[in-house]
Order: structure tokens, then C-alpha cells, then sequence
């Protein structure tokens, strides 16, 4: 994250993690060999990181070092040896060492004498560099001696582009004025000269494998290929790009071409057809025009869609580049394109999608997504599965109105029916398998205004509608007949619908927020907070948090159970979409003028995170886009580490209340079957004792004698040794009874109570069995043992073990208590506090069923 480890404490419960959906800029790319792997590389720039691919299968590598010196924005970078010579928007000119980052030499020339516009390092020319100018002139450099050694007058044109020739000495030069000029640097000659109207050169390339043909690219996406032997033109590549060629690159000695652009493309081309024309090889792609809408796809959390202003539908992968794929442009009349074979598709092509949603139930059956176009009636449907615009463009038929778009749409879980709302207030139904109209809701129409949001429940039972009016409205999808309506406080913007929760969220022109419950039809909560218009909001996978974002650049995270703001961050960029991944890992964000799609990762799964509401004097802080690199080892400042007064762990007291029945930490095998010890013995009694395996000796004995035979074992008579253990050994003291005689002297049953909690169910009934004279106890002792539950029982705490011990105690020593007047004496009073003390918990449990039942039956 470019912003730093500092950032993250702007945000309690969102960290940025990286970005996706960009691959180029308008920095033109580099391509080296690697000798060590035989592979060659390509390196792009995409904001601060760069991105260095192989182009074998353009899966991304690793980047190394970092330059700091510069003080203007740097434009131009040309690798030398161990060195990289960089250029910035002054002109000033840094060489660098690669490997100790240190700087080797500055040359700063005039911006308004000689502004530095192109660099190139001439073939064989040891220690020297070649600059063109935008005034047209070019200079000769030795920068080991640091000597300017010529100067080329030029063409009075501003140069735009210098690239080396397959022959020694010759220089292809690009001017501003569209010429190409083929130049020798030696004997200053020019060779030949091409012209292209397609305005300034921005990048030229030469084929080295056996071809004499030369690339040159434009400011308007075109590629012209020039024969240097005929000195004509034998093909053009239009639109490789929708935006300017930043650069173009023929790989060494093979037939292929390395384009990129400022589109957020980067291709690779191969020339194996006849007429020399490049086709597509492979590509990395994102969108070339900021995005309109996002939306995860799918319960993996691993698919985002996403429409852009660029026309186009495109899914990126949150796990690899390489699962992205593009679903293409809305075309008009796709078998039409099909058939004619259309190059130039501008004229067929639909507008950006504004608004979609996507269901992935039957997506192996027929289409999965429907979406809205940018002042379109008709909504357009999407295969995910097979990557393509669907076979169907939805629309009323009787529809007369040229001026109705449609302006919400929603799919239900099934992957049936599509509900779509338009501008005129009708709201239609269609089947998505055949597109067939199944209805519209309301007689004519449903709204007086403009549809603002569709939503329908998980359960195909109720479709939640709303209207620029003002109005929310209820109906029954099967009979399309109308339930409720309801008033809202302000025109609504924005409804998103939580279908496993029934949780229904409106964003108002107001900047307010209203969360409703479409089972009770009653608003439960309302946010005010923002101070723009609200362009999205997601609700995380549970129900539990509504996120909203708006154009005051802010991103706010609501608590819906306690009614709170829990989270607040601020941002460069306002955002457009929020949407949560129903994973729950994840929040992607989009946002005004940029192309990418930006992941935070949910802080609260793998952090201790405070959910305390923010004050309302709360002033959030400006977090920075996460960037492309995945941030992996954040080293958090001190002031992070440090817990704050929120963040300090609660340790729960033994005891909240004296007047609150406390039971203990230990586990129910404790406890709960010491009545029952009896019958477990006897089930888990052998049926006969375990014998015990006979030692075979490690030299097996023989027979002395001729013929070698075994010794047969022999048999031991002698019966076997007693395990009952001396009773005598009963007869002294355990630890329990001398703790048990001490608290008669000082009334303090802590350090007994504690013996007893560590011994296991057969433990406890051996001590308490041995409490009776017959055992070695005493009367004196088992009076102690009631007075210890009796102090339990008047503390209230270990509630659940005072009334286990003395269960067991009365189930051992029932028949002798009877005739112990000081036992029963005992017992009496245990036997009121037992009963004080249900009949106080009995109240209780009464009290909550009542409340509960009245709960269930007030919701029917």
C-alpha cells in the first residue's frame, strides 16, 4: 500500500490489501532477455509499482529496486549495463548504479533551449547516448567522460520517438509531424523517410527475424508496418489499441510484436499469417474508462464483475491473473456482426452498462446476468459460462415512448425471472430461459416516478419496489397484486436488498440511510452522516454491518444491531461502488476517474478489533489506494501496537454479583455423572482379567544333542500374584479429611473445595465414601463436608458442583444419617438454602420463557 503502515489506523476494520484490473499506463514497456532462463521479460508501469511479466504465458514476476532523487515526475527510463539512466519532466538526467543504488552522474540541460523528449543508447556505441528534444534537435552524449560529442540539427520538428535500427549506425527517428525518420548517426545522412497521417509517431520497432519490416505506432490506437526494401506501406493494424501506442516492441528473432497503451492493455502479436498482419497471441487486460458498476460473483468470493464506461463487462479473479476473462462489448445485432464480419463494431456496439445483476443457479442452463444500458430501454442478458453477450434483449412491446430507459434491475436467487424497472415507473418480469414477458406489477404502472430500485426475497414470495415519488411498495410476485405501500422521508437513491437476513437498505437524496424489515414492513434503523449523495452500500455476508459509500470520499461502516457507526474512513478519490465479498474477507471498491478495482481486507477475522460506536465529533482520516503489490509484512508503528483504551481486553471477574448464581469453569465430565458412577463401572467392567503376553526369550534354547530340536518351554504352576490392594492402607487421613478437619477449627473450606475440583468422578466418590466412620471417617468430618456446601451455597458460586457433591453425598450415606442428630441438624439447614435459592432461579427461568413465547407468537 502506497500510503504507508501508518494509514491502517485510519480504519479499524479495513486495511488496503491490492489492486486489480491494471496492467499498463501511458509509460511505454521494456522488454529484456534473460540469458540465464532463455526467457524474455516485459516490464510495465502501472501508478508507483511496476509490473514485470514473462512473456512466455504473461504471468507476473518479481521487482527489485527502488531510485530516490528526483524531484520532478519522472518520463523517461533507459537501462545501461549495471546502470538505468532516468529522465524527469525538468530535465534534469540521472545515471544510476542498479546494485547499490547509488548515483553515478547528473546532467541538467534547459528546458527551453534542448527539453529532453526521447532517449536511446546506439548500438555499439560504447559509454554513449543519443537525446532528441521537442525542439527538434538531437545531441550525442559520453557519459562516462560526461561530453557532449554532436549535435544534430534535426528537422525543426519535435522528436517523439528514436529507436535502433538492425543495422550499425542507423537510428529510426519519430517526429511530432508523423515522419519517420531512417537516419545515419555516423556520416549524419538520412537514408529514407515514411509519413503516417495518423498524427505524432509514439513508438517504433524493427523485425529481426529475417523480415526488413518496420513498426511505427500513433496517438489514435493504429500500428503501421512499413517494408524497408520497397519503402511502402504493406499493412496497418487498426485499433490495437483504443488508446495512444506507448510502445511497441519486436521480440529478437521471432515474429512476435509487444504492444502497450494507456487503454490498460498489454498484447502480444504474432505475425504467421501471409498478409504480415499481426493477430492476437496473448493479452492482460483491464478496463480502458473508469468503472460504473462492481458486484462479487458467486459464493467463493474469488469473482468480481464489473461494467465500465469503456462498454465492456469484464470478471477479475481475486486469486490469479490469469482466471480473469473478458465477457466482451454489448453488440446490438450479434449474428449480424457474425455474418458481415465487421472489423470496425463502433457502430453496433451498446452503451456502458449502468446498473446488473447477476445470479450464478442456472448459469450452465442459460443466462446468468442482466443489465442496464446508459439510456436504453431494452436490458441486455450475459452468459458467465461462456463469456459472451446472451441471446436476449429485454423490453415491453407495447412500450410507445421513445424517452423511457430502463433504470433498475434485479434477478431472483433461483435464476428464473428478471424484474426490471424503467424511468416511466412499470415494473416487468421476464424469464430468463425463453425471455418471455410474465407480467407486469400494478395495472398500468407501478410507480408515478422513476423506478429507483427492484429487489425480490430469497423465496420468490415478495418483490420490494421504490420510485422517485417518494414511495415504497410491497407486492406478491406470483399474483402481482400490491401488499403495502409506505411514504418515505425523501426521494430514495439507492435500495439493496439482503435476502438471507430479510434486511432492506435505502440510501435517501437526503444523505440519510433507512434499514427496513420486509417481514414486519417497519423501518428499524436510520443513519444520518454523510454529506454527499450516497453511491453505493453493501451489507457484509451476515446481516450484521451496512457499508455506504459517497461522494463526500468517505466509506462508513454501520453497525445495524446496536444502531451505530462503527467505522469511518476518508479517501483521495470518491468512491463509486462498494461491494462485499460473501466471504466476508474482502471489501472491493471503485472510484471516480480510476480503472482498477481496489480490495481492503476485513481486518476483524484475523485481529482483535474494537466495535465501539465512533463519537459524533469523530473526524475520519485519508487512507490511500491500495497498490498493486499484495501487502504481505506490515511493519506497524508503535503508536498501532500499543492498546488503547477501547482495545484493553476485559478479564470477567469470579463473581459479577453476590446475588448472581455463579457456576464453575469445569468440564460437565466433572460432575454431571457422579450419580451414575455405579453403572458406568459395571458396563465398562472386563469380562475377564488381561493376560499378560508371554515373553519369547532373544536366543530361543535347544536341546542339546545330535539332531538340533527346541527346548519346550516350560510351564509355570505357581498361581498368580494378588492385586488387591491391604485395606490397611485405607485407614489413614487423605489429604480432604485433615483440610476438612481444619475448616471445623478456622471456617475455611477454600483449600478442601479446591482438592475436590481437581479430582476426577471416581476420585470424588472415593473421598466422600471415606468421610463415613465405617471408612475411616469421622461424624465430625461429614458435618464439615455440609458446612462446606453450605458455604457454597451461600456464595452462590460453583452453584452446579454444590449440588453434584451433595447429591452423591446423600446417595452414599443415606442410611446412617438418620440416626446422627448433629448430620441432620446439618441437613435442615441445607435444605431451606436449597430451596430458597430454585425457588429464586425458578422465578427467573419463568420470567425469560414468558418473554420468549411472547417473542415468537407476537412475530406470527
Amino acid at each position: 500500500m502506497e500510503g504507508g503502515a501508518g494509514s491502517r489506523t485510519a480504519s479499524a476494520l479495513f486495511a488496503g490489501f491490492r489492486a486489480l484490473g491494471l496492467f499498463s499506463n501511458d509509460v511505454p514497456h521494456v522488454v529484456r532477455f534473460n540469458a540465464l532462463k532463455r526467457r524474455f521479460y516485459v516490464t510495465t508501469c502501472v501508478g508507483k509499482s511496476f509490473h514485470t511479466y514473462d512473456v512466455q504465458k504473461l504471468s507476473l514476476v518479481a521487482v527489485v529496486h527502488t531510485f530516490k532523487g528526483h524531484k520532478a515526475e519522472i518520463h523517461l527510463l533507459q537501462p545501461f549495463g549495471d546502470h538505468v539512466i532516468s529522465v524527469d519532466s525538468d530535465s534534469i538526467l540521472i545515471i544510476w548504479h542498479i546494485y547499490s543504488e547509488e548515483e553515478y552522474l547528473q546532467l541538467t540541460f534547459d528546458k527551453s533551449v534542448f527539453k529532453i523528449s526521447t532517449i536511446l543508447h546506439p548500438s555499439t556505441y560504447l559509454n554513449k547516448i543519443l537525446l532528441g528534444s521537442e525542439q527538434g534537435s538531437l545531441q550525442l552524449w559520453n557519459v562516462k567522460s560526461n561530453k557532449l560529442l554532436y549535435t544534430f540539427p534535426g528537422w525543426k520538428v519535435g522528436v517523439t520517438a528514436l529507436q535502433q535500427a538492425p543495422a550499425v549506425d542507423v537510428v529510426a527517428v519519430g517526429l511530432m509531424s508523423g515522419q519517420v525518420i531512417i537516419h545515419n548517426i555516423k556520416f549524419d545522412e538520412t537514408l529514407m523517410k515514411f509519413r503516417q497521417d495518423w498524427g505524432p509517431i509514439t513508438s517504433i520497432s524493427f523485425r529481426t527475424d529475417g523480415h526488413p519490416i518496420m513498426a511505427a505506432g500513433s496517438p489514435c490506437g493504429h500500428i503501421g508496418l512499413w517494408d524497408l526494401e520497397d519503402k511502402k506501406l504493406i499493412n496497418q493494424m487498426r485499433n490495437a489499441h483504443s488508446t495512444a501506442i506507448a510502445g511497441l516492441t519486436f521480440l529478437h528473432r521471432e515474429p512476435l510484436l509487444v504492444t502497450n497503451g494507456a487503454d490498460n492493455a498489454l498484447r502480444i502479436w504474432i505475425f504467421d499469417g501471409p498478409t504480415g498482419e499481426g493477430r492476437l497471441l496473448r493479452f492482460r487486460m483491464g478496463h480502458s474508462a473508469p468503472l460504473t458498476k462492481i458486484r462479487y460473483y458467486g459464493q467463493n468470493g474469488q469473482q468480481i464483475l464489473s461494467a465500465s464506461q469503456d462498454g465492456t463487462l469484464q470478471s477479475f479473479s481475486t486469486i490469479h491473473e490469469k482466471f480473469n476473462k473478458s465477457l466482451g462489448h454489448g453488440l446490438i445485432n450479434k449474428k449480424r456482426v457474425k455474418r458481415k464480419g465487421l472489423q470496425n463494431t463502433m457502430s453496433v456496439r451498446l452503451p456502458p452498462i449502468t446498473k446488473f445483476a447477476a445470479e450464478e443457479a442456472r448459469e450452465s442452463d442459460w443466462d446468468g446476468i442482466i443489465a442496464c444500458h446508459q439510456g436504453k430501454l431494452s436490458c441486455s442478458t450475459w452468459n458467465y459460462q461462456r463469456s459472451t453477450i446472451g441471446a436476449y434483449f429485454l423490453k415491453p412491446k407495447e412500450l410507445k415512448k421513445d424517452d423511457v430507459t430502463a433504470t433498475a434491475v434485479d434477478i431472483t436467487s433461483c435464476g428464473n425471472f428478471a424484474v426490471i424497472g424503467l424511468s416511466s415507473g412499470t415494473v416487468d418480469v421476464y424469464n430468463m430461459q425463453s425471455g418471455i414477458h410474465r407480467g407486469s406489477f400494478g395495472k398500468d404502472q407501478a410507480h408515478k416516478g422513476s423506478v429507483r430500485g427492484v429487489a425480490v426475497d430469497g423465496l420468490n414470495q415478495l418483490t420490494v419496489t421504490t420510485g422517485s415519488e417518494g414511495l415504497l411498495k410491497f407486492w406478491n410476485f406470483k399474483s402481482k397484486i400490491l401488499i403495502q405501500s409506505m411514504s418515505l422521508e425523501s426521494s430514495p437513491n439507492i435500495m439493496l436488498l439482503h435476502r438471507d437476513s430479510g434486511i432492506l437498505g435505502l440510501a435517501l437524496d437526503d444523505f440519510s440511510i433507512s434499514v427496513l424489515d420486509i417481514e414486519t414492513r417497519k423501518v428499524v434503523r436510520e443513519f444520518s452522516g454523510h454529506q454527499g449523495q450516497i453511491n453505493d452500500m453493501a451489507f457484509s455476508p451476515d446481516g450484521r454491518w451496512l457499508i455506504s459509500a459517497s461522494m463526500d470520499c468517505s466509506i462508513r461502516t454501520w453497525d445495524l444491531p446496536s444502531g451505530c457507526l462503527i467505522d469511518s474512513f476518508l479517501l483521495d478519490s470518491a468512491p463509486l461502488n462498494v461491494t462485499m465479498s460473501p466471504t466476508g474477507d474482502f471489501l472491493a471498491t471503485s472510484h471516480v476517474d480510476h480503472l482498477g478495482i481496489y480490495l481492503w481486507s476485513n481486518v476483524s477475522l484475523y485481529s482483535v478489533v474494537s466495535l465501539r460506536p465512533l463519537p459524533t465529533d469523530y473526524v475520519p482520516s485519508v487512507v490511500m489506494l491500495p497498490g498493486t503489490c499484495q501487502i504481505q509484512d506490515v511493519e506497524f508503528s508503535e503508536e498501532t501496537i500499543e492498546p488503547s483504551d477501547e482495545m484493553i481486553e476485559y478479564d470477567s471477574p469470579e463473581q459479577l454479583n453476590e446475588q448472581l448464581v455463579t457456576l464453575s469453569l469445569l468440564p460437565e465430565s466433572r460432575w454431571k455423572n457422579l450419580l451414575n458412577l455405579d453403572v458406568i463401572k459395571k458396563k465398562n467392567k472386563p469380562k475377564e482379567p488381561p493376560k499378560v503376553p508371554k515373553s519369547a526369550p532373544f536366543f530361543i534354547p535347544t536341546v542339546p544333542g545330535l539332531v538340533p530340536r527346541y527346548a519346550v518351554p516350560e510351564q509355570n504352576n505357581d498361581p498368580q500374584q494378588s492385586k488387591v490392594v491391604n485395606l490397611g492402607i485405607l485407614a489413614q487421613k487423605s489429604d480432604f479429611c485433615l483440610k476438612l478437619e481444619e475448616g471445623l477449627v478456622n471456617n475455611k473450606y477454600e483449600a478442601a473445595l479446591n482438592l475436590l475440583k481437581e479430582l476426577g468422578p471416581s476420585g470424588i466418590e472415593t473421598e466422600l465414601r471415606s468421610l463415613s466412620p465405617d471408612c475411616g471417617g469421622s461424624v465430625e468430618v461429614m458435618q464439615s463436608f455440609l458446612k462446606m456446601i453450605g458455604m457454597m451455597l451461600d456464595r452462590k458460586r460453583d452453584f452446579e458442583l454444590a449440588q453434584a457433591y451433595l447429591a452423591l453425598f446423600l446417595k452414599l450415606h443415606l442410611k446412617m444419617l438418620p440416626s446422627e442428630p448433629v448430620l441432620l441438624e446439618e441437613l435442615t439447614k441445607l435444605s431451606s438454602q436449597v430451596e430458597e435459592n430454585w425457588i429464586h432461579l425458578q422465578s427467573l427461568f419463568n420470567q425469560s420463557l414468558c418473554v420468549l413465547n411472547y417473542i415468537k407468537s407476537a412475530l406470527l
